[in-house]
């Protein structure tokens, strides 16, 4: 990457905000990216990164990650109750903790976000809705009068240009539009990112030095 770009450009929105949307269009504009990570080696190799556990694990990075860059994707409740609530069903007898089939960090990420252990339902309409604000009020209160946080809604008008500009990276020649985001992962689709081909795309599980370990900070 360019000096003059930071090292790491983390998404911190939640699942279905346009995680995927912003990854699709970070790798357009030349950037390696990871739609979830799950290994140290994951994180290092890229430059920008979403969704597990991105999303939940942002104070920790942040200091890990001197000079990164935090972007803090916004949706309507409107939009992304319903949405949410469609992800959820699809996914919670994976997210069991004992019985479930994804990834440990995954379980570990989505629970201490939504509470999977607290409540009956989770994808009740009044509990997300407190997930959703709740996440909200600890990101908008972890940067309070800092600039390296950008609140982003990737429907807004010109929203790609100004992601570019918060990062200090050009738009590339021949990429989308430079004004806005690609939209994906729309309605009931939930695997976009994997469908996704492209030279720049760093796998979630990618192997180092350390196999498949992750960081071993506190959580």
């Amino acid at each position: 990457m360019p000096s003059n770009q930071p090292s790491k450009i983390f998404i911190i929105g939640l699942p279905r905000t346009g995680t995927t949307s912003v990854s699709v269009a970070l790798l357009e504009h030349g950037l390696n990216v990871a739609h979830m990570a799950f290994t140290q080696h994951c994180v290092q190799q890229a430059d920008a990164l979403s969704d597990v556990p991105i999303f939940s694990d942002y104070r920790q990075l942040d200091v890990l990650f001197a000079g990164a860059k935090f972007v803090y994707l916004e949706r309507p409740l409107g939009a992304w109750i319903p949405s949410m609530q469609m992800l959820l069903k699809k996914m919670l007898p994976h997210l069991d903790p004992i019985h479930g089939k994804f990834h440990p960090i995954m379980k570990r990420s989505f629970n201490q976000t939504f509470k999977l252990d607290q409540v009956d339902t989770p994808f009740d309409e009044q509990h997300l809705a407190h997930c959703y604000h709740n996440h909200q009020r600890q990101v908008l209160r972890y940067f309070a009068g800092r600039d390296d946080l950008l609140r982003l809604d990737i429907s807004g008008s010109g929203s790609l240009s100004q992601l570019l500009s918060f990062i200090g990276r050009a738009p590339t020649a021949g990429a989308e539009s430079p004004l806005d985001f690609p939209r994906l992962n729309r309605g009931t689709d939930v695997a976009g990112w994997g469908e996704y081909k492209h030279p720049n795309k760093i796998s979630s599980h990618a192997a180092g030095p350390l196999q498949r370990k992750y960081f071993d900070y506190p959580v």
